[in-house]
């Protein structure tokens, strides 16, 4: 079987059992996400391990998959940023950096205690907990657009807090780097905030001048498709430049290009085709991607107590500091909660400063095993503490539809 055609069996399979997984968590009353979370475990090589069945031959079958997924993960980003105004997103700056800040600073905390503890060296323990102050909200996002919240004020500050979240772990782990490193670390420090206020400045100009009047002429073109490709083109632009430019995660990025193309006319029309492209492929292949990329059989025993330890640690530190720094802000405690929930997902932003660790020699492969058994579970947790939270809260708002029932 060419390579060609063991990718494409590979796709019928992905997205026939996302889909399946996805229809059988909302029948149980579950985001639909947590079904494609568990399926691509399922698939992966804790379990079935289909990229490695015997017709799968394809040395590269499951980096190719991994990078499809990549694609859902910046769409899922892009039409997050679609669906608000930025004026709603500035209007709660303040909970935003409050929740962002204290969200990175406690789990840090946390997970040096915990790295001491467990006798690792002043670096390891460091860096562990650097991987613990990570958020990936992309898990979160597509759960709050299935319970329609993501407008609410939890959503929109939650995604607020994410911006302030990478751009601190990114400084922060930036400057851990360039000190263990030997170099420079106040040079590479000035380098990262110029690098990320060049990137934000250029984002702004390019989406609130530039890009109006591109959407306009390109509508005017009658060209097969030509919005919706501009809109892809616009928003792997900005996944591109968050990473080159301003050292930044993509999905960053893609974020802020969503909220600059929601100000364009040509909204509406890009809209319905995004979703169509997003959901019917590339996110189900996001969701399966992170399954794919984890082993949990090489977690040995000897780790367990440490996982236990750092899973507990990760969940309860993201939690109280983003949900401290939102309730510091004016924000209800029943909001206070919602938000630091929403921030305990780990997903590809652990994984990656994760790997930051085992490539450099910082962590051991057991603590390595660690920090995948946390992002694994604080990625599955955060759909299911999200639906009971927003669930419970809906009840209480409407008492009379709860006796209805």
């Amino acid at each position: 079987m060419t390579p060609f055609l063991q990718l494409t069996s590979m796709l019928i399979i992905i997205l026939v059992a996302a889909k399946l997984g996805g229809w059988l968590t909302t029948r149980l009353g579950q985001p639909s996400v947590l079904g494609e979370l568990l399926v691509g475990i399922a698939l992966g090589p804790s379990l079935l391990d289909i990229t490695h069945l015997q017709f799968a031959t394809d040395s590269h079958l499951t980096e190719g998959i991994l990078q499809l997924g990549e694609l859902g993960v910046l769409l899922i980003m892009f039409m997050a940023g679609l669906e608000l105004h930025l004026d709603e997103l500035t209007g709660h700056i303040k909970v935003s950096a409050l929740a962002g800040i204290l969200g990175v600073i406690v789990p840090i905390f946390m997970g040096w205690g915990i790295g001491a503890l467990f006798g690792m060296d002043t670096r390891a323990a460091l860096f562990l907990g650097l991987t613990m102050g990570a958020t990936s909200v992309s898990i979160s996002v597509q759960t709050l657009m299935e319970l329609k919240a993501l407008r609410t004020k939890v959503g929109l500050s939650l995604l607020g807090a994410a911006v302030f979240d990478d751009v601190l772990v990114i400084i922060l782990l930036s400057i851990f780097l360039a000190l263990t490193g030997g170099s420079n670390g106040f040079a590479q420090v000035g380098w990262i905030f110029i690098r990320i206020l060049g990137f934000l400045l250029l984002s702004v100009v390019f989406g609130r001048w530039i890009l109006p009047k591109l959407t306009r002429r390109i509508a005017d073109l009658h060209i097969s498709q030509g919005s919706l490709a501009l809109a892809v083109v616009v928003m792997l632009v900005y996944g591109l430049a968050a990473e080159v430019v301003g050292g930044m995660a993509a999905i960053t990025g893609t974020f802020i290009a969503g909220l600059m193309y929601a100000r364009s006319s040509d909204k509406s029309r890009v809209e319905n085709g995004l979703l169509a492209l997003s959901y019917g492929f590339f996110v189900p292949i996001f969701f399966i991607s992170i399954g794919l990329s984890i082993n949990l059989r090489q977690v040995p025993v000897t780790a367990l107590w440490l996982l236990l330890a750092v899973c507990v640690s990760a969940i309860t530190g993201k939690w109280l500091g983003s949900g401290i720094g939102a309730r510091l802000a004016g924000f209800s405690w029943r909001e206070s909660v919602q938000l630091g929930a929403g921030m305990v997902s780990r997903g590809e932003v652990g994984l990656i400063v994760g790997a930051v660790g085992l490539s450099t020699g910082l962590v051991t492969d057991v603590e390595f095993s660690a920090m995948i058994g946390m992002v694994v579970i604080t990625t599955l947790i955060t759909p299911l503490l999200l639906r009971g939270l927003f669930s419970h809260a809906k009840n209480q708002d409407n008492p009379q539809d709860q006796q209805g029932v």
